[in-house]
């Protein structure tokens, strides 16, 4: 699907450049990806490492683009899709990884039944390992989907929400969890030097871990409550260690987390 289409990205930022380097790799011609972008030097960038077209002016870039990825900071999008859109098609696809930009708002800079999608990604797309959850408008039909998802599946996974609101919680979520990991991270690091070893070797052990452990969930059928278990020996280290999280709060710290992220996306949403 992806050989012939036609893709422009309105913005060259890092996950603009994530999903071009894991479209590129997938198959894609790189003569038919373009990209706006302001920056003469990014331009040159994007031009010479993946040899895509790149232009400063939107409407150039979306002529004759099949599909429209938006992927520029809120403020702007309204501004942006407002110069794109005489450039647009009826059937053209337009995917937005705007945060906290509703369907409704899109809607609005577009023109009438253009075909709208609205994507939360997250930042391990840059190593084509992220999870991109989307929610698509009513005129985006079956062919126009499966499009969307093709694109994104280029910096990961992708899931279909069943209403656009709960993409306040995947924001919190997968959006922002990543965050929650590095810090989990940088504890587990700090741990492994108050007990004696070298901060190059605590970090390497700490994100190995890390890294094993949600392979493994990933692999396993298991709930993840089952996976601990099968480390927890009776008496042993592991559930000293779990204790010890248990007694200072780890798991409520992180629903908190989550719910505090929450709340701040809807309150950007309103905004």
């Amino acid at each position: 699907m992806l050989e012939a289409t036609r893709i422009t990205f309105i913005g060259g930022g890092n996950m603009a450049a994530a999903l071009i380097s894991g479209l590129v790799e997938a198959g894609s011609d790189p003569q038919k990806i373009t990209v706006a972008e302001p920056s003469a030097e990014r331009r040159a960038w994007l031009e010479k490492t993946y040899g895509v077209l790149a232009y400063a002016s939107n409407r150039a870039a979306c002529q004759e683009a099949q599909a429209v990825v938006v992927a520029v900071k809120p403020g702007v999008v309204a501004a942006v899709l407002e110069e794109a859109s005489p450039a647009l098609s009826p059937i053209t696809l337009v995917i937005s990884i705007a945060a906290g930009v509703s369907l409704a708002a899109l809607q609005m800079a577009l023109p009438k039944d253009q075909p709208v999608i609205r994507v939360m990604p997250n930042t391990p797309a840059l190593v084509r390992a992220g999870i991109s959850a989307l929610f698509p408008a009513a005129s985006v039909d079956a062919q126009a989907l499966a499009l969307g998802k093709s694109i994104l599946a280029a910096g990961g996974e992708v899931v279909v929400l069943d209403k656009e609101s709960q993409m306040d919680a995947v924001t919190a979520l997968s959006g922002s969890g990543p965050a929650y990991v590095y810090q989990i991270a940088e504890a587990l690091s700090d741990g492994g030097v108050a007990c004696g070893l070298p901060r190059p070797l605590a970090t390497r052990l700490a994100v190995e871990t890390l890294l094993g452990a949600a392979t493994l969930m990933k692999a396993s059928d298991l709930h993840p409550g089952a996976l601990k278990d099968q480390v927890t020996s009776p008496g042993g280290t592991t559930i000293a260690g779990v204790a010890a999280m248990e007694e200072n709060g780890l798991r409520n710290a992180l629903i908190k987390a989550v719910q505090a992220a929450w709340k701040r996306s809807i309150e950007l949403g309103k905004a």
